[in-house]
């Protein structure tokens, strides 16, 4: 019989293998991300989820819109009508919040002026819908107004509910309904009035 060929094969040295990185530490950590964002839209106008992953590369973070998207969310970041189109803001700077963080916000006295300051930024529409009020701005914008109407003098109400882009304002009855809109309108009226061209 002759010999066969042998099936043990022999492994030739060869370059190592290559050893997988997670994405997480060539971008450095979640927070630093973040950080980058929050610098990135208070510096540039920034008006898409891709434009905002472009930038973030470009600082050596790999990133796709859905990561980029998660982050949009959790930093509460929307999106307000500017001169250069419609660009990311933080909350604080869409509310004027940067005083009030020093002085404590858990323990600020109830006041309308962020209330003010949103709707100066944000128009919004105003429905009804038995005992609640459809409040309708732009989109990604519901937290932030919900947020400064619980935040502010309004008491009427018995609760709000924040979508994407519109608040749901409950109410017990028609009087108390009645009284939040004359004063909202009001709040809304001195907004637009105190807006600068």
């Amino acid at each position: 019989m002759q010999g066969r060929a042998s099936t043990v094969a022999h492994a030739e040295p060869g370059p190592p293998a290559p050893t997988l990185v997670p994405i997480r530490s060539i971008g450095g950590s979640k927070r630093d991300r973040q950080r980058a964002i929050r610098e990135l839209v208070a510096h540039d106008p920034i008006g898409s989820q891709q434009e905002l992953a472009a930038r973030l590369n470009g600082r050596g973070f790999a990133v796709t819109q859905a990561t980029v998207s998660r982050d949009i969310a959790e930093l509460g970041l929307v999106k307000v009508p500017r001169a250069a189109g419609h660009v990311y803001v933080t909350p604080e700077t869409l509310g004027g919040a940067a005083g009030g963080a020093a002085a404590g916000v858990g323990t600020m006295p109830l006041s309308d002026e962020r209330l003010r300051r949103i709707l100066a930024d944000i128009p919004v529409t105003i429905g009804r819908s038995g005992l609640i009020l459809l409040v309708t701005g732009s989109p990604g914008t519901a937290s932030v107004i919900a947020q400064a109407i619980d935040e502010s003098s309004l008491t009427e109400q018995e609760g709000t509910l924040a979508g994407d882009n519109t608040v749901l304002v409950l109410f017990a009855d028609e009087a108390r309904l009645l009284a939040w809109r004359d004063r909202f309108d009001a709040i809304r009226s001195s907004a637009v009035e105190g807006r600068t061209p």
